[in-house]
């Protein structure tokens, strides 16, 4: 009779108590995987940033605009390999609810700065040759059923047109994908001077400046030699690199990151002390069998296995099962929230969840099974 074979008897012992623990473990690993991959779609437009990509914005705030002559300013510095200015739309598609992250953009130089932007050269050449051309994301155009020849119309809740009325007609000429996964493409854009000639105020002037460097240990020269080019001017800048920018609009709607680690924690607790109270109580039932079971020759170390090996399984199965769900969900959830970036449960997470599965069993085992190794034969059958 193996091991493996008894661990297994031992758990389905009692049936409800199983499908409790099991229940509370699959839950905990479920919020852990949906939360972790929300936290980690957040942090990747961090993480993907470019190091030599710097982002120049109004020194008052990153709402208020710049003089477009401000680009052709900066393009000269040294260290400057390359500009591209871009400028906050608002769109959104016949409803308001379907908002989605839309900019005016100077389309010759947006592929050069954000290299990262992959599309078919058929695609590219007939969107930059189309003023009314549209550069969609691949998940914006799943999200919205677009696809390349459609005409579409547009609306922002910001602007409005010369020739009345706040929707913009455009054609789909090209549909993006990101050269890494995690990379959102929910993003939308279009040529910035079709733009700027239809709309009714703010003409000239620009939301911010993406700013190439030659070599990321120029950035520090190159943030100070443009700062201070536009110091004490009616519109001066505040230059920063892409990271600190993305990371800093993130944290606008609070710290994410502290309160799930807080949520995690908590579920986590919880099942420890479930799963925890559940061995122990196992093993209190059991006494008597373990020490028959030492008395026909079962070593105390095999033993000591054996129990650990429980709690093991039980982690393992609802951990497992957990995650197993947590991957259908954020895949429903990018699915059906477009204004999400993608929900990956990618490599690192399953193995942080493996770990914690591991620690939890053996945390929850460990009393237990020391308990069974200590327990003497005597004293157990007296009971």
């Amino acid at each position: 009779m193996g091991d493996l074979y008894l661990i297994f008897k031992n758990i389905t012992r009692k049936k409800l108590r199983l499908t409790l623990t099991l229940f509370a473990t699959f839950i905990a690993f479920m919020i852990y995987g949906v939360m972790t991959s929300f936290q980690s779609a957040l942090d990747a437009g961090v993480e993907l940033s470019a190091d030599d990509r710097l982002v120049v914005v109004n020194k008052i705030n990153f709402t208020q605009p710049l003089p477009i002559a401000y680009v052709n300013r900066i393009k000269p510095i040294e260290g400057v390999a390359g500009t591209s200015h871009l400028s906050w739309f608002g769109g959104y598609y016949q409803e308001p609810q379907n908002f989605m992250p839309m900019f005016a953009v100077e389309q010759d130089t947006l592929l050069e700065v954000y290299n990262e932007i992959v599309i078919p050269e058929e695609q590219k050449q007939a969107w930059l040759q189309n003023r009314q051309g549209l550069l969609v994301g691949e998940k914006a155009a799943q999200n919205f059923g677009w696809k390349v020849g459609d005409r579409v119309p547009v609306s922002s809740n910001i602007y409005s047109r010369k020739s009345g009325g706040q929707t913009w007609d455009f054609d789909i000429e090209a549909i993006y994908k990101g050269s890494d996964p995690k990379f959102d493409t929910s993003g939308v854009y279009f040529h910035f001077k079709y733009f700027d000639e239809a709309r009714t105020f703010g003409q000239n002037t620009i939301g911010f400046i993406a700013v190439r460097t030659t070599d990321s240990k120029l950035n520090e020269q190159v943030i100070a030699a443009i700062d201070d080019q536009f110091a004490n001017s009616p519109f001066e800048t505040e230059t920063v690199p892409e990271k600190a920018f993305n990371k800093a609009f993130i944290e606008q709607i609070g710290n994410i990151g502290l309160i799930i680690t807080f949520v995690v924690l908590a579920a986590f607790f919880i099942i420890l002390v479930i799963v925890g109270n559940s061995m122990a109580l196992a093993i209190r039932e059991r006494t008597n069998e373990i020490a028959v079971m030492k008395t026909l020759g079962f070593k105390s170390g095999r033993i000591f296995i054996m129990v650990l090996g429980e709690s093991l399984l039980i982690s393992f199965m609802g951990g497992g099962l957990g995650l197993l769900i947590a991957s259908g969900l954020t895949a429903g959830i990018s699915e059906n929230i477009p204004q999400l970036p993608p929900l990956i449960i990618d490599q690192p997470i399953v193995l942080e969840s493996i770990g914690f599965m591991l620690l939890l069993g053996l945390v929850t085992g460990i009393i237990p099974a020391i308990s069974a190794l200590r327990l003497n034969i005597v004293t157990a059958l007296s009971r």
